[in-house]
């Protein structure tokens, strides 16, 4: 999910830490507790795992610098800080105590809507108010039986969006709402039609309800209609590809994605990624045989914390 490394100015081999996780219905609650670290998530972490949950995270005792995508932030301790898997991000921290709040866009729309105003910190006492709740939430939740799990993400969501300053909520005027809206519909007919061959502008705007010339409007920002779907299918390649369970052909993936053409899809992929879909298939078979040597038994379903991310 992210590369892991200790500050610029320190140097080591590794480092003890301890990562605990509860798995809610389409979220999930950590608690890290670790010595100064530099986490990133880059361009290629994104490619091969296009998880583009939520995260809202909260030092519980050190400052956090955070760059994500141009904007750079000095967020205090007790400041909840939201931030999205679709981005890429950096962040410098010293030896801390961190709750990190994962979201699944899809089963959150109303609540995704929200985030994607307030991206960053969220200052103020309602801030404040947020990371007091979420951090008596992580002290009850070893008490809670399974069924009591799967029962409190509604309640954290409504918490989530109260204590959100509504004056941020406020910014902007109703068609930029709007926008975000209507975005967000694209996005997710995109994203649930990938395998269809008759995803194109028509079939969005239908299922949108917008005009051929305002779906060309309100996508100009990611490069066109055409541009963005094709985009979307050759990131869901890419992430077939590196998905070791997948004994699919690359030609096999590539129709299922909405390319026929197998000489046209080798020549979109290398265009976008600068590698071609067999070299992404051996490096993850490669990365497997390094990183898979001691993991759990194959019998378990869940291993490494992208399997926790995608199963919400």
């Amino acid at each position: 999910m992210v590369d892991v490394a200790p500050p610029p100015d320190e140097c080591t081999d590794g480092f003890p830490a301890e990562s605990q996780l509860w798995l809610l219905a389409g979220m999930a609650i950590g608690r890290v507790s670790a010595p100064g670290l530099r986490t990133i998530r880059t361009s290629t972490h994104i490619r091969r795992d296009p998880t583009d949950h939520w995260v809202l995270t909260i030092g519980l005792g050190a400052t956090t610098q955070v760059a994500c995508n141009g904007d750079v932030h000095s967020v205090p301790i007790r400041v909840p800080f939201v931030t999205s898997l679709a981005e890429t991000c950096e962040s410098v921290r010293g030896r801390d105590d961190r709750l990190h709040l994962y979201i699944a866009r899809d089963r959150f729309v109303a609540l995704s809507r929200i985030l994607d105003r307030v991206r960053g910190p969220l200052v103020g006492p309602l801030g404040m108010l947020l990371a007091d709740y979420l951090e008596l939430l992580v002290r009850a939740l070893p008490r809670l039986s399974e069924a009591d799990l799967l029962k409190i993400s509604g309640a954290v969501s409504t918490m989530l969006a109260s204590c959100i300053d509504a004056s941020v909520l406020q910014e902007g005027s109703a068609a930029t709402q709007i926008g975000h809206t209507l975005r967000e519909r694209v996005r997710q007919v995109v994203r649930s039609r990938l395998q269809s061959s008759s995803l194109g502008p028509a079939s969005i705007c239908r299922a949108v309800g917008i005009s051929r010339s305002g779906l060309y409007r309100l996508m100009q920002g990611e490069g066109g209609v055409a541009r963005y779907i094709q985009s979307q299918r050759l990131q869901a390649c890419y992430a077939a590809l590196c998905d070791l369970e997948n004994t699919q052909t690359i030609n096999a993936i590539a129709e299922a994605h909405g390319f026929p053409d197998p000489s046209s899809f080798n020549r979109a992929f290398r265009q976008r990624y600068s590698l071609t879909p067999g070299d992404v298939r051996a490096a993850a078979q490669a990365e497997v045989v390094l990183v898979t040597a001691g993991n759990a038994s194959p019998t378990e379903d869940l291993v490494t914390m992208r399997d926790y991310l995608r199963s919400l």
